[in-house]
């Protein structure tokens, strides 16, 4: 059954007027908080969401800025948490951008032995949430005609063995971005899909226990592409998946 979006809601008397404002999950650390440095750097306020508090508290700290930062933490499967980053919110007026980084990993292993409970976890965290947290959030990206970010992957499309359950919870949120941006372009709210390609971070380093990954670049590589991101009108870019370290002749003109 198609979304139909709600109206927009009333803004909250706390509003930053045309502030433009941002919310990120998992941010605490890697590509989210490289992604919360650059939007903050462009003078957005900022609403931050990570599972682990001290992670987040931290990150948050780091970031030298007058800005308004919010942090709240917890798992986004839960529809409590993410209830809490829309109060914040409409406590602040509204979202023109909404980056859906948090995922998780669930191991490397044959499809032939994952089990039922951590397929329904990674689809719960990786794509259910996601999509969830965009349903929650358009009221307030209707009332600026922001724009969703979803955070994909190679492993996506890359069939590598070991990476099926992530790859395929990856691969739902790819067509659910597409099918968003189509059914939102008539409210002008904007939905790309980003590959940010493979990263010095944490989570990647859980799919190579032990092994060097030294040679990955870190996360802040892809600060050029946000940038750009970020200037776009969402409704130029909307349905597009996006690959973060590709030259920028790609990101003009992407190859899908």
């Amino acid at each position: 059954m198609p979304i139909r979006p709600k109206a927009a809601a009333p803004a909250a008397p706390h509003t930053t007027a045309m502030k433009r404002i941002a919310l990120v999950t998992g941010a605490s650390r890697g590509l989210g908080a490289t992604i919360a440095r650059v939007l903050v750097r462009r003078d957005l306020d900022v609403i931050l969401t990570a599972r682990t508090q001290a992670d987040l508290e931290r990150t948050a700290a780091d970031l030298s800025t007058t800005n308004i930062i919010l942090t709240r933490h917890g798992d986004l499967a839960d529809p409590f948490v993410r209830q809490t980053l829309i109060d914040a919110a409409s406590y602040l007026g509204g979202i023109d951008v909404l980056v859906n980084n948090a995922s998780e990993l669930g191991g490397i292993a044959p499809l032939a032995e994952t089990s039922r409970d951590q397929l329904e976890r990674l689809f719960a965290v990786n794509t259910v949430a996601p999509l969830a947290l965009t349903q929650s959030a358009l009221p307030l990206l209707l009332s600026r005609h922001g724009l969703v970010v979803n955070i994909s992957s190679d492993a996506a499309s890359g069939a590598y063995a070991g990476w099926g359950a992530y790859g395929a919870s990856k691969a739902a949120l790819d067509l659910i971005s597409r099918t968003l941006a189509a059914e939102l372009a008539p409210v002008r709210v904007g939905v790309v899909g980003v590959d940010p390609g493979d990263l010095r971070t944490r989570m990647h380093q859980e799919a190579f226990p032990g092994e060097d990954i030294s040679d990955r670049p870190l996360p802040a590589i892809t600060e050029p592409f946000w940038e750009w991101l970020f200037d776009q009108d969402p409704m130029a870019v909307t349905g597009t998946r996006f690959k973060a370290q590709a030259a920028r002749e790609e990101w003009v003109t992407p190859v899908c």
